[in-house]
């Protein structure tokens, strides 16, 4: 059923048909519609769910981390500083491998204060072993996650899941969203039923202390499950086809790159824009393609590396710093393309900070910048920050 709707109202929505057991919520701006949304389902019977009203969003994880091990299905949300006060919470949701899931309306930290979308908060969570996942439109807010519940609940992996959807881009945003019956879902989604939970009549204590000899095993079992998420989601993608006719079943999704002389990589709401400016630029017989990155954790080195064998220049589109070089993706990709970085040249742009329009000029800009790169064999900057408040590029 096509139904118009926020990319909150899809999130919650979301909650719904996978029959989340329990939501624990804090209100922050631009989430918060998403927990209004979820405590009205519930208080009108729409849900089948117990509702947890708490003082903060560190009590929300720890709730739900407490909940999952019960075997419950868990749900929560969140932005900014409410994402950044989950911090610790957040290593014990991955470590202890329960498999929460969180869409994240991505927005600025402050100071100075800011509501607005960027990637800062949920790029300073990174390393916190969640997977993370990017939504273009409201309907991929939807759609993954439905997806992120399969994945995160396969035995195989039991690793907690952000959805990242651009704060007011899309959250406030309204779009056509396919919405599936609840009964194709059931058959999409299995029950969530860990080999390993709670039992009251046979008391355990869970995650307590580990000595050396063993606390390094746990690290390298928590990346083991990363990397075989890769393939987890690529085959959740091909169900979720097959059931619902949209395809996720790549981590990268290519745009007009098949013969493009330069590829522009970007995550988030801002790839809709891309692309728009990557037609615009074809219509003048500019040879340019998007590759939307949809997965960040796990992050897809290989399809990256694929890129780069068939697009030797190529940009990344960051909202979001790292103090370091460049911003976050523009890290990741460099360390993918390693290997051949002898062959392949890679530029970061860092933009769209604070709620900052990139329009699609500024994408073309961009473009006419990769393509003079790639025509010289050379560049003068390894980064630049784009349209700043006086029009320029600069580093």
């Amino acid at each position: 059923m096509l139904d118009l709707m926020t990319g909150n109202a899809a999130a919650a929505k979301a909650a719904m048909l996978a029959r989340v057991e329990v939501i624990a919520a804090y209100p922050i701006t631009p989430q918060t519609s998403i927990s209004e949304k979820l405590a009205e389902m519930v208080a009108n019977g729409e849900m089948n769910a117990k509702y947890i009203k708490v003082e903060s969003e560190h009590s929300a994880m720890a709730a739900l981390i407490g909940a999952s091990y019960i075997g419950a299905r868990t749900f929560t949300a969140t932005s900014s500083q409410g994402l950044a006060l989950m911090h610790e919470m957040l290593f014990w949701a991955s470590g202890a491998r329960r498999p929460i899931v969180m869409p994240v309306v991505s927005r600025a930290l402050g100071p100075p204060w800011n509501i607005w979308t960027d990637h800062m908060d949920v790029m300073g969570e990174r390393d916190t072993g969640w997977m993370q996942l990017f939504c273009e439109n409201n309907q991929e807010t939807l759609d993954l996650i439905l997806m992120a519940y399969r994945v995160a609940e396969d035995k195989d992996i039991m690793l907690p899941a952000m959805i990242i959807e651009d704060g007011f881009i899309l959250s406030h945003t309204f779009e056509k969203v396919d919405v599936p019956a609840i009964e194709e879902i059931d058959f999409y989604l299995h029950p969530f039923n860990p080999d390993v939970k709670v039992n009251f009549r046979k008391p355990r204590r869970y995650g307590s202390l580990v000595m050396p000899d063993w606390a390094m095993e746990f690290r390298y079992n928590n990346a083991l499950a990363m990397e075989k998420a890769k393939k987890k989601w690529v085959e959740a993608g091909i169900a979720f086809k097959k059931a619902f006719g949209r395809d996720y079943s790549s981590l990268v999704e290519l745009y007009r790159c098949e013969d493009a002389d330069v590829a522009l990589i970007v995550a988030g709401s801002a790839a809709g824009t891309a692309k728009v400016s990557a037609d615009r630029m074809r219509e003048r017989g500019r040879k340019v393609g998007v590759a939307k990155l949809r997965a960040f954790r796990p992050f897809p080195t290989e399809e990256v590396m694929r890129l780069g064998e068939g697009v030797r220049t190529i940009g990344v589109f960051d909202r979001s710093y790292t103090f370091a070089q460049g911003g976050a993706i523009y890290g990741e990709v460099r360390n993918a393309l390693y290997p051949m970085a002898s062959d392949v040249r890679v530029k970061g742009y860092i933009g769209g900070l604070g709620g900052r329009d990139i329009t699609e000029a500024e994408f073309e800009k961009m473009f006419e910048d990769l393509l003079a790169i790639a025509k010289s064999g050379s560049m003068s900057k390894d980064v630049e920050w784009v349209a700043l408040k006086d029009g320029s590029y600069r580093w």
